[in-house]
């Protein structure tokens, strides 16, 4: 029996990722956890022909414990995306506290769970994941991976265009570093089977790929993110997870994974990649199995001079995220929300955006402390 959970079901990404994951023929207990409508989600898809058993949770009566007890996985795509006026800052102070409540949940009843980051920034998010589940004494850096596949995915699709392929699932292309903007970093020199760039295209490709979200949300008018696409990638990432589980072999994705192999066990082949990146969290080509991340392949041998450029503006702009992330769980802010306040807060943010003022109005005490959190 596997059990796998989608924390966030209800969102722009939740929904679709949810109905990719109850085809899937690996699952038999798909558990939804969102702040609302998940029991009319669930119901949905329970109507859907396939294996899996669909259950819909709330905050309320202790749901998220309930419904992620036991999973073998759990796919968090739970938070708010950036949208106008929004900073980077304003994105991590609500997102790192939803993934700090919903990892601390998993520590508790689903320690041995296989647990996928989506939520953004995903750079800090993990490292944040990571530093709670080892205060809780249940880290494996085997089992926690950020999902940076719509990353390879855009590389694929975009490749495939300017070099006339008619199939983009026919390449592989690594894509390394993390998981937003210039962190990001394409290997179009490891591509498989090669191909060749055109010199006037290599930048505007590589910028492509780093920034394709803005893409997507100027294609929808401000209205909207890349949700189909990165519940695609999501789907396409735990799938592969499911499958090596299953015994499959060959499966390999990059994936924003701890990598030394000294200090908490780390993952097999990380600890060279580590050292000479210079930073403990990093995105990989990671060779999945039965017990998870089973080795990382050093991709960084024999890269172009551009490629190196580009690496070693990712490895900077990385290791402060990677620091924020550390930073959040050991010298929190002053008073965090608790889970259910949080969720609370993400559910108006979904109705009223960024308006403060709105939230105030709406519920005086999650306004004050949003008045209070973005001070």
């Amino acid at each position: 029996m596997v059990k796998a959970v989608v924390a966030g079901a209800s969102g722009g990404i939740g929904q679709p990722l949810s109905l990719l994951l109850k085809t899937s023929p690996h699952i038999d207990e798909l558990a939804l956890y969102d702040v609302v409508n998940t029991p009319g989600v669930a119901t949905d898809l329970s109507h859907i022909s396939s294996r899996a058993k669909t259950t819909g949770y709330l905050p309320a009566n202790d749901g998220a414990k309930a419904a992620f007890k036991d999973a073998d996985i759990i796919v968090i795509p739970a938070g708010i995306p950036r949208k106008p006026g929004m900073t980077r800052d304003d994105l991590f102070n609500i997102n790192a506290g939803i993934v700090k409540g919903l990892i601390e949940v998993a520590a508790e009843v689903a320690p041995k769970a296989f647990i996928l980051v989506i939520s953004n920034p995903v750079n800090s998010t993990v490292p944040i994941a990571a530093e709670v589940l080892k205060a809780k004494g249940v880290f494996n850096p085997q089992r926690l991976f950020g999902v940076t596949t719509l990353d390879i995915v855009r590389a694929e699709t975009f490749v495939a265009e300017i070099t006339g392929r008619a199939n983009p699932q026919e390449l592989t292309i690594p894509v390394i570093g993390g998981h937003s903007g210039e962190t990001i970093v394409p290997l179009f020199s490891k591509a498989s089977p090669a191909v060749q760039i055109p010199e006037d295209k290599y930048d505007a490709l590589v910028n492509r790929v780093q920034f394709g979200g803005d893409e997507v949300v100027k294609a929808k008018d401000g209205a909207g993110s890349a949700t189909l696409s990165m519940a695609y990638a999501g789907f396409r990432f735990a799938e592969k997870v499911l499958r090596a589980v299953k015994g499959e072999k060959g499966l390999v994705e990059p994936s924003y994974v701890y990598l030394p192999g000294v200090s908490g066990g780390g993952i097999p082949g990380g600890e060279a990649i580590a050292k000479e990146t210079g930073t403990d969290f990093f995105s990989v080509p990671i060779e999945l199995g039965p017990n998870g991340a089973e080795k990382a392949t050093n991709p960084l041998e024999g890269i172009t001079e551009k490629e190196k450029a580009l690496l070693a503006k990712a490895t900077e702009g990385l290791k402060g995220n990677i620091s924020k992330g550390v930073s959040f769980v050991h010298n929190p802010p002053q008073k965090l929300p608790d889970i259910d306040e949080s969720w609370g807060l993400l559910q108006l943010l979904r109705v009223h955006g960024t308006r403060w003022s709105d939230v105030w109005r709406a519920v005086p005490r999650l306004g004050r402390r949003v008045s209070w959190y973005y001070s």
